[in-house]
């Protein structure tokens, strides 16, 4: 309903200039925004319980096919910036707490709260003009018509708007694994094993990262749900043909079922990984599992 209370109308792209009433009422009809918004929900609900997303009121292609054929580009982008993340954030999350009497330690804090405040489209323009521009390793921008036929074309497309997202998104991570780090290094359990003879590296692989991952994996759910969502700027600013430029074009086409397609698949997808990230907790965390029957 809040779509449909943005100005214009989608019958608007269907008609030429200086269309007579009779041929905008003819168009109204054709893509149903003559209809109640009361009805239009209803049959948006119906096509769900079909699995059917609608058909778009531009190209007249099914909105299913359409998100089918995006989520080749956003998810292995989303992934994909996700696993460059993690693997630049934990380790230096970590080193950031246990050296954070040092000045390496203390840096590496720094520059991420740095990051944090970086836009990301700012770090993607960055990068396209020193590695695209200046040095000319990366596309500026584009996918390969082929997809994915061609993987190595795809991953050298992908190359500068991963990075760009794994930047900005490692800032960020970085910050909650220090924290999470520190809270064990002063936790009573890490004193009692080093007590009892183990060394700090193996006290702290043994009891400290289990504990310490189980605030991170939360924060890693909402990370990825965000990257996702995120990566819609991203594919602007390097064309790329993904979720993000299609909701874009929905927009300013008014196309109806386009946006509510990519909403509902995005925000589906968000739910996805908070339940995946909610399970993984209570299997990394068994104090999480509830109470088992035999204590009741």
């Amino acid at each position: 309903m809040l779509l449909r209370l943005l100005p214009g109308d989608p019958a608007s792209s269907l008609i030429a200039v200086g269309a007579d009433a009779e041929q905008i009422a003819a168009a109204r009809r054709q893509v149903g925004s003559d209809l109640p918004l009361f009805q239009q929900f209803i049959q948006f609900v119906s096509g769900l319980a079909r699995f059917d997303l609608g058909t778009s009121f531009i190209s007249r292609t099914s909105v299913a096919d359409e998100i089918f054929a995006r989520l080749t580009v956003t998810v292995p982008l989303t992934l994909m910036a996700f696993c460059l993340a993690v693997v630049i954030a934990v380790p230096l999350g970590i080193i950031a707490a246990v050296k954070s009497d040092k000045w390496y330690g203390a840096a590496i804090s720094t520059i991420s709260q740095l990051g944090i405040a970086i836009p990301v489209f700012w770090v993607g323009i960055l990068l396209v003009a020193m590695f695209a521009v200046n040095f000319r390793i990366f596309p500026s921008g584009g996918f390969p018509h082929g997809g994915w036929a061609n993987p190595g074309a795809v991953i050298h497309a992908l190359a500068l708007p991963t990075l760009t997202i794994a930047i900005v998104m490692s800032a960020s991570l970085l910050r909650y694994v220090r924290a999470a780090t520190l809270d064990v290094l002063g936790s009573d359990y890490l004193r009692t094993a080093r007590a009892m003879g183990s060394g700090f590296t193996e006290a702290l692989l043994r009891h400290g990262l289990r504990n310490g991952a189980v605030p991170v994996v939360s924060i890693l759910g909402i990370e990825l749900a965000t990257t996702f969502l995120g990566a819609v700027v991203v594919e602007r600013v390097f064309t790329l043909p993904g979720l993000g430029s299609m909701l874009l074009l929905a927009i300013e086409q008014r196309d109806y079922p386009n946006m509510q397609g990519v909403l509902f698949i995005s925000t589906l997808i968000v739910l996805l990984v908070g339940f995946a990230a909610d399970i993984i907790q209570r299997l990394i965390d068994p104090r999480l599992r509830g109470t088992r029957r035999g204590d009741a």
